[in-house]
């Protein structure tokens, strides 16, 4: 069962979405950055664009690393606890990162700040599940989500702005003292963790942990979507749209930070206007699988599209993209409700498992891809449609094994 919104007072439902907020804001500007200082590293170290996929991915690979643990530790210790523990390997990996001379110690850094950040919206959402009353966690999630996109517009322009001025190595050092002003506000503004009843533990649909979330069928059923779809949604954002922006459209540096600007821009409302809309919606039949099975038709129609447009496909046309693909972020919240209370922890980040072990291949995958294709002498353009037109096939396979299962999509 959903933990009663009625133990917490108004001030204090908006304390623990703002200490909760400002490490999911830090974590999206940290997933992000690399898209908009890609440019700079593959200037200073030389990256091909298989290495740059690498270093990008390598903070989904530690991130990936981390959520079966993370989820057990939610269910077992406390958001608030686990998170505040968690951001000090995320502090330690910017630290890192600002320090690094090479390539290596760049991935290793870089995995270390995904480890960190692994329970930035599992923490949340999980508090939300305990805290909050069921009509406020959907409104919760997708405005959580928004912060993530607020992260991402701080990670173009402002990023593209101060980096000539400080250099990214002081950007990160930087970063590394944000991460511990956030933990200092989790800590004052969250609610303490509270423990759960033996009774509850003893429920049998909780039975064997991780086992009961993989045997439920609507997280089968939604698995291949959540890598493939989610993944690549975030795939793209925060790397890959900004090469396309540079390298498929001729954009220079400032122009495709502009084009990741209004990218996120549109993201960060898709998810302000998800939030409002998701009570009225629900209210009215349309749950969130529902809408996600009938939504992503639409974001693989514009996904092929760009694909048909090459070098005149622009950041609007990503934009469009992404919005409409946004539809499958409700899928995790879907899979956090379905299961009890007490495995919400778990469900939440097997789920997160598998949408960030999507982004890390799908980055690194198209990266190698793209440089393969250069190898056999196609043209950057032609390289990289074909990468969009491999991950739309992906997409479309994973929304017809949702959509065939009828009684899940039903829900």
């Amino acid at each position: 069962m959903a933990g009663s919104g009625a133990l917490l007072a108004s001030w204090q439902i908006v304390a623990l979405f703002a200490g909760f907020a400002s490490a999911y804001f830090l974590s999206a500007l940290l997933r992000a950055v690399t898209a908009t200082l890609a440019p700079v590293f593959r200037a200073e170290f030389g990256l091909s664009a298989g290495e740059l996929g690498l270093l990008a991915g390598a903070y989904f690979l530690g991130f990936s690393l981390m959520q079966l643990p993370v989820g057990a530790a939610l269910d077992r210790l406390g958001p608030r606890r686990v998170l505040c523990a968690l951001l000090s390997l995320a502090v330690a990996g910017c630290a890192g990162f600002a320090m690094s001379e090479g390539l290596v110690a760049l991935v290793l850094s870089r995995v270390l700040i995904g480890m960190g950040v692994a329970g930035c919206l599992m923490a949340p959402l999980t508090s939300f599940r305990q805290w909050y009353p069921p009509a406020l966690q959907l409104r919760a999630n997708a405005w959580m989500l928004m912060t993530g996109s607020l992260g991402m517009i701080a990670s173009t322009v402002p990023v593209h702005w101060l980096q000539p001025m400080t250099g990214w190595r002081a950007l990160f050092w930087l970063l590394a003292a944000a991460l511990l002003v956030s933990v200092a506000l989790i800590w004052s503004l969250v609610p303490a963790d509270r423990a759960l009843p033996a009774a509850r533990q003893a429920d049998p649909r909780t039975a064997g942990g991780y086992r009961a979330v993989l045997a439920h069928p609507l997280f089968r059923r939604l698995l291949p979507l959540g890598f493939f779809g989610y993944g690549g949604l975030i795939a793209m954002q925060s790397l890959w749209v900004g090469p396309w922006l540079t390298r498929v459209t001729d954009a220079s540096a400032a122009q495709a930070a502009q084009g990741l600007l209004l990218v996120n821009t549109c993201m960060m409302v898709a998810f302000l206007t998800w939030g409002s809309a998701l009570p009225w919606l629900e209210r009215r039949g349309l749950t969130p699988v529902r809408l996600v099975a009938w939504g992503m038709p639409t974001s693989l129609v514009v996904l092929l599209a760009i694909v048909l447009l090459g070098s005149r496909a622009g950041a609007w046309h990503w934009a469009a993209w992404c919005v409409a693909t946004s539809v499958v972020t409700l899928s995790q919240p879907a899979v956090g409700q379905a299961l009890p209370a007490e495995v919400a922890g778990r469900a939440l980040s097997a789920f997160n498992l598998a949408i960030f072990s999507g982004v890390f291949l799908i980055q690194w995958a198209m990266g190698l891809f793209v440089d393969l294709a250069l190898h056999w002498g196609w043209s950057v353009e032609a390289a990289f449609r074909s990468a969009a037109a491999l991950l739309a096939a992906a997409v479309a396979a994973s929304w017809v094994r949702l959509v065939t299962g009828r009684a899940e999509v039903c829900r």
